[in-house]
């Protein structure tokens, strides 16, 4: 049979498998001008054949051959699945069921949501901010609320200047003090605002606190009254004020110098505890001249009828750059009866003027003698804070 080689007609596909370029659908697909005459594509291949360098013109993406499509980066035409795109996920969260307001923390409460199930969901707690109170409020059907305010019974009854709060608790105890009318014998029982408080059958009620400084003279006991009808220090400040004030600590009746006054049992308290240790100067005036012996013996310190006593500083007064080796300067903070005089009897010396000059920071200055004068309010807050 004679073979016919013509060549395959336009269109036709016999003949043509295993020819690179006769078939349009062999041509890849390059865009829109993929196919035409002159296209970067062909010239490359011309090129390639001849040695030339590539042709690579700057064109616009998905618009001329040689180049990416956007199709590319999305679902194309061959079925890769490319990443979702954030903004999709997004949207989609954001039309789910869950709503926006139940995750803001901001909001006193959220919605409650049932789910599928049918169970519903517990809603937000409401925020709370601490201010410091505790979280039950202070109710009259609540003892224990009760019981960490008001005042103690017994600072009220010192704050109202009847005596100091150990006195207090004393009388508490023998059933002196009623409140509301009944009587209350509990050390830790606290007044509540509104209560009635009687004392020995009368209504007292917290005095404004009141603090003065006395330079007191010679011949004037420390104490309220005196039975025999001697002259008190009451009777020096009997017109310095209406509230009702008492001493702090005694001074001899021959003894000199400053005492306090006040109608605040809880500081009288405190400033008379030996664990305060507050400090107290004299001046001791001797019937004769002290020996620097018997000064180095006080610094090493004394045994005494009533234990061991050690003075924190003693010198010798100088006056006008004069040393008097009668007169001794002496620092303590004991607050044992007498002391001073006994530490200087203890080496035969009778101690003839005795004038404290200094309490727990005060002083007599511009304050003559059997005057007194009001507490400043840096005089107050510093007693306060030893």
């Amino acid at each position: 049979m004679r073979k016919n080689n013509s060549s395959p007609k336009s269109g036709d596909s016999r003949g043509a498998k295993g020819k690179r370029g006769n078939s349009a659908s062999d041509k890849p697909n390059l865009g829109k001008g993929g196919s035409k005459k002159g296209s970067t594509f062909t010239e490359n291949r011309k090129n390639v054949a001849k040695g030339k360098k590539l042709n690579s013109p700057k064109t616009e993406f998905g618009k001329e051959e040689g180049t990416f499509s956007k199709k590319k980066f999305s679902n194309n035409e061959r079925g890769f699945k490319t990443k979702p795109d954030a903004n999709k996920s997004y949207s989609k969260f954001k039309s789910s069921k869950l709503k926006s307001e139940e995750f803001n923390l901001g909001a006193e409460f959220a919605a409650p949501r049932e789910n599928k199930g049918g169970f519903k969901r517990r809603p937000l707690k409401k925020s709370r901010e601490f201010d410091g109170t505790t979280a039950k409020t202070a109710s009259t059907k609540n003892p224990s609320v009760l019981a960490e305010s008001g005042i103690r019974l017994n600072k009220f009854i010192a704050n109202s200047g009847i005596c100091s709060r150990r006195e207090a608790d004393v009388f508490i105890e023998q059933g002196v003090v009623k409140v509301n009318g009944t009587i209350v014998t509990e050390l830790g029982y606290r007044v509540q605002p509104g209560d009635d408080v009687q004392f020995d059958g009368k209504y007292i009620r917290p005095e404004k606190p009141v603090y003065l400084l006395l330079n007191k003279p010679k011949d004037y006991l420390t104490s309220m009254s005196d039975d025999r009808g001697r002259k008190t220090v009451m009777n020096l400040i009997k017109d310095a004020c209406k509230e009702r004030v008492f001493p702090v600590g005694r001074l001899d009746r021959n003894t000199m110098g400053l005492l306090l006054f006040t109608n605040d049992g809880e500081l009288a308290d405190k400033l008379m505890h030996p664990r305060k240790s507050i400090k107290k100067i004299y001046m001791a005036e001797l019937n004769k001249n002290f020996k620097e012996e018997h000064i180095d013996a006080l610094r090493n310190g004394i045994m005494l009828e009533d234990g061991f006593f050690k003075p924190d500083v003693v010198e010798y007064v100088v006056e006008k750059g004069k040393i008097e080796k009668a007169k001794i300067g002496v620092e303590i903070h004991s607050g044992r009866n007498r002391i001073v005089r006994r530490m200087f009897e203890h080496f035969g010396y009778q101690v003839v003027k005795l004038d404290r000059v200094m309490y727990g920071g005060l002083t007599k200055k511009n304050l003559l003698r059997g005057k007194w004068r009001f507490l400043t309010d840096s005089e107050i807050a510093h007693l306060k804070m030893l």
